[in-house]
């Protein structure tokens, strides 16, 4: 068997998104912004094909939430928890926001050529059939206003107890 012959490993969207939350979260103890856009460029190309947009939309929702992470266990020991995370969050996210941008660039850039047009054009299709289904997004009969104005009577026997079940013999 040679090396073309093995299987190339390849992650689902979820697979994909856990790769890289926690190589984000690793980044975000050495060098948040450069370590997330490797973690963008390896897991564009490692995921099947069909899950590219899924996966194109979701760097930036991940680097927050390894961020929100990380600095929420940094706040824990502070006097000030919410400040601390506030300031936290704040300083990591104005600092790698070119890196965050670049990471998400670079995976819709990979994604391009790998098929992500076609999972575009799949994702309308499957839009279009489900708005082309009987019954759906139409009205069912002619429509009537009602042109009276005020309100409705209460039905009869609105406010009155209802029982239920046998009464019991004396």
């Amino acid at each position: 068997m040679t090396g073309t012959d093995q299987p190339r490993l390849r992650l689902t969207a979820r697979g994909a998104v856990v790769v890289l939350f926690m190589i984000s979260l690793l980044g975000q103890f050495l060098a948040p912004g450069p370590v997330f856009v490797i973690g963008c460029v390896t897991v564009v190309l490692l995921v099947h094909r069909r899950d590219l947009l899924a996966l194109a939309v979701t760097p930036p929702l991940v680097f927050f939430c390894a961020a929100l992470f990380v600095e929420f266990i940094r706040a824990l020991g502070s006097g000030s928890m919410l400040q601390a995370l506030g300031l936290g969050l704040f300083t990591t996210l104005s600092s790698a926001a070119p890196w965050l941008f670049l990471g998400s660039a670079l995976t819709l850039v990979l994604a391009w050529p790998r098929g992500l047009p076609a999972n575009v054009r799949e994702l309308r299709r499957e839009l279009s059939r489900g708005a082309n289904r009987p019954g759906a997004g139409k009205r069912r009969g002619p429509r009537r206003r009602n042109r009276r104005r005020g309100f409705d009577p209460e039905p009869e026997g609105y406010f009155e107890p209802r029982l239920y079940g046998r009464a019991i013999e004396d």
